[in-house]
């Protein structure tokens, strides 16, 4: 009976670190494991940096934006958009077009 009990408890015992080390690996190399969590922070960490570049993006329309308000128009800005999008331009000038 005592040999019995013996047996049985190393086999619950190896059953254990059997079901342990398969955790543990899984834990390490396993498709969710540490592995996968660095890969993770990097991605992190990329759309961090992307975030920061279209914030600076945003910033700089806006103040394109607030140039071209009603209430104060900046001449510079005006001018631009009007060579740009209706292709004006003084009388004095001369415009080249470049195939592209």
């Amino acid at each position: 009976m005592v040999r019995r009990m013996q047996r049985f408890d190393v086999l619950v015992t190896l059953g254990c670190l059997v079901l342990l080390s398969y955790f543990a690996w899984h834990a390490m190399k396993g498709p969710r494991g540490y592995d996968y969590l660095a890969q993770l922070r990097g991605k992190s960490a990329e759309f961090v940096a992307d975030l920061a570049q279209e914030d600076g993006e945003k910033k700089r329309l806006e103040a394109k934006v607030a140039l071209m308000r009603p209430e104060h128009v900046d001449p510079d800005m005006l001018e631009e958009l009007a060579r740009t999008q209706l292709e004006l331009s003084r009388r004095n000038e001369l415009i080249v077009r470049l195939k592209d």
